[in-house]
């Protein structure tokens, strides 16, 4: 690598930690900077995940105190992440980008309309809910003391094995999923998909690294400025009002989708 190979990459992967931690997409930032230096596309890609995972666990651990609050309800969330970040690390090992890539900017452009108009949603889903209950409706579910609905553990799977798969707007399309479930704090929103992220990460990092799948020296540069990043986002997030916080996570959502559907026609 030369000196500018690894100012770009320390670049972007900084940056990608940082953006994770904050609202989800850095991938935008550090698996482009990795095919501008000349890594073929699935290695890039592999190397990518490796390189963001502590960044992803800096960011969880940025978050404990919300997240001590959620113990029960992260074990069947953490499996769902599990089994969906090695599905999704699988599949990429298997088909490569290319037959994803079409894809993404829709997907995109989904989940950030979803997290946009989730208070919304979440609200006449709650009206529908009051309507349809008997006489003696069961009590609230409080996502903090137990798994939720199985729909939303199925839709955390699916988003999971997106994640294992490409993970560009993983932690948008995350967001989007916990606020629909019911979460209303976005600053616990935004710790719960910190940690959840940090799963699936660790369990793709185990599956490319067996696959010999990564690029060491391209990944080592990163690993270092994406966890700076990562932790460094996450303490920024917490001092970000709610409102603000929702707008940041809208506009990096809109640059993806509109930078994959200028790939895509390109």
């Amino acid at each position: 690598m030369t000196p500018t190979d690894i100012l770009l990459i320390g670049a972007g992967a900084f940056a990608a930690g940082a953006v994770n931690s904050v609202a989800g997409g850095g991938t935008f930032f550090s698996f482009p900077a990795l095919l501008a230096v000349g890594v073929p596309p699935v290695v890039a890609n592999a190397s990518n995940s490796v390189a963001l995972w502590p960044g992803s666990l800096t960011g969880a651990w940025a978050y404990r105190r919300e997240l001590s609050r959620y113990k029960r309800y992260l074990l069947p969330m953490g499996l769902a992440s599990l089994i969906g970040g090695i599905a999704g690390g699988l599949l990429l090992l298997a088909a490569g980008d290319a037959r994803f890539a079409a894809l993404i900017p829709w997907l995109l452009a989904f989940a950030t309309l979803l997290f946009a108009f989730s208070p919304q949603l979440s609200a006449a889903l709650k009206r529908v809910r009051q309507h349809s209950a008997t006489s003696q409706p069961a009590p609230t579910l409080d996502p903090r003391h137990g798994a939720g609905s199985m729909g939303g553990w199925l839709v955390q799977l699916l988003v999971s094995v997106y994640g294992g798969f490409f993970g560009a707007g993983m932690g948008i399309l995350m967001m989007a999923s916990l606020a629909i479930g019911g979460h209303d704090d976005v600053q616990h929103i935004n710790a719960l998909k910190n940690l959840l992220s940090a799963i699936i990460y660790s369990v793709t990092v185990v599956t490319f690294i067996a696959a010999g799948a990564v690029s060491w020296p391209h990944t080592s540069v990163m690993l270092v400025t994406a966890s700076a990043g990562g932790y460094l986002g996450a303490r920024m997030a917490r001092n970000i009002q709610g409102p603000w916080l929702r707008r940041v996570v809208i506009a990096v959502g809109s640059a993806l989708t509109l930078y994959y559907f200028y790939k895509t026609r390109g």
